[in-house]
């Protein structure tokens, strides 16, 4: 017996259940557009945050003032870094709990499809917002995506750009709030029959305990900037220690946020990384347990050290804090043995989703390494506000998000498009983004050691910052040119790609066992759900000593309680189901619905 063929049990679809018109994607509600709307969005700002990027390379890449002056050059850096942290990773994460969450628990839309329409058109005006601020008399926000106090006062900061920055990431916070409200209540009361908890995929485990987070963290970040818009447009004192108060107070509130904000970014795509390793290694994920049990222990454990970002004020007990930020390597570790244990032993295909993953593995493996070093106070002392902390940060936050964005994207377009992407295409794209992305940011690991602070315009020239700063500064342009077959393997698939078909890559989770892309409410018939991979189960039914224990037996007993689950019988609108074909049906036919005893 051979193994089921998935694409033989769903219904093609008649069209791209997509909207078609501006006022279609202005009005909808649908999971599915709004999910697209988000990654579509997030991956302009991530163009815009690139340019800002571009320039500032740009202008370190020689000695001496080449294109801006230094109140350009701190406009620049503010707003890319919020580009990036703030319009960039986190609502890309959101992009993949909106497509995909639903798809992955059976489900036909998020518990709140209207709410989760607003959140996103908040989030979009409040990064438009942001932008805004280069338009207005004294330019953007250029303080610093962390705002320290006082410098982001009224005194340190006086123009409108900092009062549009307050306020976009009080809009966009807010839309954060809103989905993780959304995505908490999908997966806790929307999973389809089956679908225990310890059979939900890591992806969406990794999102729910994100949605967790973000309800802790966010809400304090709400908190500290209304402080700091008091404290710009009604005199508030909050800040101001002539007035009795605190500076300090905004750096515990930032980074009480802002060490959670590192796993609200990183875990969805420790969750994509996670999905796509055991389709490409043909094995079940290593230590499912193990992996659910350390991301709950890092959804912990990120409360508790925020303040490693600030020993050298000299205001915190270094000793817990150093410990705390030791700890959570631990649960990280685990991940990435349970990855490496996944692919040892399997049969392993390198398609570009599976070499972006690597690409993730290589370049977060490093960052973690560099972040253990700056968990210690001593090796913090000497590194603080040098650019040893902006190439590790780069590691840790830029290389989690931009391979494994890539590897979701060309793991799941074909879902969402119904076409293939071009392989040849991705490979390219693949080892342009490895080469530029090293070379960028090792050259500024350098830098760092040879002592150059970060947040600067110019340095001295002969001084041991010129090869490195050249070399950061090209390898930015092999990245910037990697995304050129990017952009061609895109136009390519919209029009004229390979079909992709309902299950291209054998995958194992629920989307994989409806048409690509989906119809409207995602799903006419759900296979048995006895483990974390269904469709894996289905596509080995045949075999019981593959599949889960009780797949054949429970797709039996559908036949004689309701025949309307089988597939290509779809729900009517009466509620009847088409009649079974075939005088068996009791085998999962290889050409849609139950096999009659003709069929092999």
């Amino acid at each position: 017996m051979s193994e089921v063929d998935i694409d033989t049990l769903v219904s093609p679809p008649a069209r791209n259940p997509l909207p078609r018109t501006f006022l279609g994607w202005l009005t909808t509600t649908d999971h599915k557009a709004i999910g697209v709307m988000y990654a579509v969005a997030s991956f302009g700002f991530l163009l815009v945050g690139g340019a800002l990027a571009g320039m500032m390379r740009a202008e370190l890449a020689r000695p001496g003032e080449q294109f801006v002056g230094a109140a350009t050059y701190n406009q620049l850096f503010t707003i890319h870094g919020s580009a990036m942290v703030y319009l960039f990773a986190v609502p890309f994460g959101v992009a993949i709990a909106n497509y995909l969450v639903p798809l992955q628990i059976g489900a036909p839309d998020m518990a709140f499809p209207r709410l989760n329409a607003l959140s996103f058109w908040m989030y979009l005006f409040g990064g438009l917002i942001m932008l805004s601020g280069f338009i207005t008399t004294d330019g953007a926000a250029d303080f610093g995506w962390t705002a320290y106090a006082p410098l982001a006062g009224r005194a340190g900061s006086p123009g409108a750009g900092a009062d549009l920055w307050i306020i976009a990431l009080l809009l966009t916070g807010t839309a954060g709030t809103m989905s993780a409200v959304n995505t908490i209540a999908t997966i806790v009361m929307l999973r389809a029959p089956g679908m225990t908890m310890f059979r939900l995929p890591i992806l969406t485990w990794n999102l729910l305990l994100t949605a967790f987070m973000v309800l802790l963290a966010f809400p304090v970040l709400s908190a500290a900037l209304l402080m700091l818009l008091a404290s710009r447009q009604l005199d508030a004192p909050i800040f101001d220690v002539a007035g009795g108060g605190a500076p300090i107070l905004w750096q515990h509130l930032f980074w009480f946020f802002g060490h959670p904000e590192v796993y609200i970014v990183a875990l969805p795509f420790f969750g994509v990384v996670t999905e796509i390793i055991p389709v490409f290694s043909r094995r079940p994920v290593f230590g499912y347990k193990g992996l659910v049990i350390a991301t709950i222990s890092i959804s912990s454990l990120s409360t508790s050290v925020w303040a490693h970002h600030m020993f050298v004020t000299g205001d915190v007990v270094v000793e817990f804090f150093a410990i705390t930020s030791m700890l959570i390597a631990i649960p990280t570790g685990v991940k990435v043995f349970n990855w490496i244990g996944t692919m040892v032993g399997g049969s392993l295909i390198f398609p570009p989703p599976m070499l972006f993953t690597l690409g993730f593995l290589v370049t977060f493996v490093f960052g973690g390494i560099t972040g253990v070093m700056l968990a210690s106070p001593a090796l913090d002392f000497q590194a603080s506000d040098s650019y040893f902390v902006v190439g590790h940060f780069h590691y840790v936050m830029g290389g989690t998000v931009v391979f494994s964005m890539f590897a979701a994207v060309w793991f799941w377009w074909p879902k969402v498009t119904g076409r293939m992407l071009e392989d040849r295409l991705g490979r390219i794209q693949f080892w342009l983004l490895l080469v530029g992305y090293n070379a960028t940011f090792i050259g500024m690991h350098l830098l760092g050691n040879r002592g150059l602070p970060r947040r600067i315009a110019d340095y001295p020239a002969n001084a041991g910052f010129d090869d490195p700063n050249l070399l950061s500064s090209l390898g930015f342009v092999v990245m910037a040119i990697s995304f050129v077959p990017f952009a061609w393997a895109i136009v390519r698939s919209l029009r004229s790609g390979a079909s992709a078909g309902a299950d291209p890559w054998h995958g194992n989770s629920l989307e994989w066992a409806t048409s690509s892309p989906p119809p409207v409410h995602n799903f006419d018939w759900l296979p048995p759900i006895r483990s974390e991979r269904p469709v894996f189960d289905l596509r080995w039914i045949e075999h019981p000593d593959i599949g889960s224990v009780g797949e054949a037996d429970a797709w039996l007993g559908r036949q004689a309680h309701d025949e309307r689950w089988f597939p290509l019988h779809p729900w009517r609108e009466d509620g009847a189901g088409a009649e079974p074909t075939g005088s068996g049906a009791t085998k999962v036919g290889h050409r849609g619905g139950p096999a009659g005893e003709d069929e092999p």
